[in-house]
């Protein structure tokens, strides 16, 4: 059954399509059953330092996309190599599988998230970097461990809105985090590359507004009927372009480059959904 033929009742989150309590089923099985594959070999690459603690999480969501029923379309190209600040637009816990199955990096997440069931186990694993981001008074320490994760020669992927929001638009971000740019690695400025994220058609059909929050997580949503609802629906287009590479030098404050990033986020996400 697909978005085309048959919608569910409207709720304040607008028109959902229905799905397929048995492709949910289905896909669920698959995904738990993949992670409890991949959870102890990480856990042990973790634990003894291996290279391949990096490279296993963008094998993990590579396939976790595929399993979701996601087509994770790419524009632009990565920067790569050497450590990246990459800076995301965000609207759902979702994103973490998107842009994890194409940056081979860590996350940078609110503590809360630290704390959550299961979710927050697998956080750690893929070794997230977890800050308080209404602590004013511990953005040093929280640049300063971002600084040597860098430095460490891991990418690091942010979300500077600082929450997530309805996918329909980009919202400011946030510059607290952005002091991390005027670090130099190896003697020369950070490499920041803005990124922007958006669902964009779900069984081939254009998602719009109405469908979005098939996607998008945001306000008090439930999470775990949001999840049973992404594990049943068809197959979703997932667009992620790469903009291009920027350090602070180009800039004359750490906002101007927040701003830039802004800009070029919200103008790739603004293409996205109106399927320029």
């Amino acid at each position: 059954m697909t978005a085309q033929t048959e919608v569910a009742d409207s709720d304040e989150t607008g028109a959902r399509p229905l799905g397929s309590p048995v492709r949910g089923a289905l896909r669920l099985a698959l995904y738990l059953a993949w992670t409890l594959l991949l959870v102890p070999v990480q856990a042990l690459a973790v634990a003894l330092k291996l290279p391949l603690r990096h490279r296993l999480p963008l094998l993990y969501h590579g396939v976790c996309a595929r399993i979701l029923g996601f087509e994770v379309v790419v524009r632009g190209e990565r920067a790569q190599p050497g450590p990246v600040l990459f800076v995301s637009n965000h609207s759902s816990y979702l994103d973490i599988t998107v842009l994890g199955s194409v940056i081979p990096g860590s996350f940078v997440a609110k503590s809360e998230v630290a704390g959550w069931p299961f979710f927050g186990a697998l956080a750690k694993l893929q070794q997230t970097v977890f800050v308080e981001r209404k602590a004013r008074a511990g953005v040093e320490k929280q640049r300063d461990e971002l600084g040597a994760r860098l430095d460490a020669g891991d990418s690091l992927i942010l979300f500077p809105e600082g929450t997530s929001s309805d996918g329909n638009r980009t919202l400011p971000f946030k510059t607290a985090l952005f002091a991390v740019a005027a670090r130099r690695i190896g003697g020369t400025p950070l490499t920041v590359q803005p990124v922007s994220i958006a669902p964009t058609r779900l069984d081939g059909v254009p998602m719009g507004i109405a469908f979005r929050p098939c996607y998008a997580w945001y306000g008090d949503m439930d999470l775990a009927p949001h999840l049973w609802t992404v594990f049943t629906l068809g197959r979703m287009t997932v667009e992620v372009e790469f903009h291009p590479p920027v350090t602070i030098e180009g800039f004359s404050s750490r906002k101007a480059l927040a701003d830039h990033c802004q800009r070029a986020v919200a103008r790739g996400v603004e293409r996205a959904v109106s399927g320029r």
